[in-house]
């Protein structure tokens, strides 16, 4: 698993927000379903072939997007959001194995954090990033996508 801190230019997105507790989280599967379902009821969508999830994590909850990038926001569906996500610096990894292995590539990313002295930004949302390319793949449980942890500290 390589690991690495990228910047990411400002995002626009448009999609599903879904907020509950840590022990609700096989719910997010069936929001990207959702998503699916309703994306063509999204204006501007950009041509990236992707889904982004952005994410911002509490002690005992979770809010999780899954979104589709857009060129601009206007007319954003009822019960969907839209936003912008701003420029920042992350920390990059990328998943791939089942859901129950999700948390362990967490957990390597927050031990290489700290091993080479960067803080994630709690006021930032992190991404997960899900490729069209890897539809299938996800789709069959063999999940392959990006993970972003913002960070205040960035050094080369």
């Amino acid at each position: 698993m390589g690991i690495k801190v990228i910047e990411k230019e400002e995002i626009k997105v448009v999609g599903i927000p879904w907020t509950g507790t840590y022990s609700e989280l096989e719910t997010i599967p069936s929001l990207f379903n959702k998503m699916e379902k309703r994306i063509k009821e999204v204006a501007c969508l950009s041509n990236e072939p992707v889904v982004i999830a952005p994410f911002h994590g509490r002690e005992t909850e979770l809010t999780y997007y899954v979104t589709k990038p857009v060129e601009k926001i206007e007319n954003v569906p009822e019960g969907m959001v839209g936003f912008s996500i701003p420029r920042k610096n992350y920390v990059y990894t990328i998943h791939n194995g089942s859901m129950e292995e999700i948390e362990n590539t967490y957990r390597r990313l927050f031990t290489w954090m700290e091993e080479y002295g960067f803080e994630q930004d709690h006021q930032a949302l992190g991404l997960e990033i899900f490729k069209e390319e890897h539809k299938q793949q996800n789709q069959l449980g063999e999940l392959h996508f990006e993970i972003y942890l913002p960070v205040k500290t960035y050094k080369e």
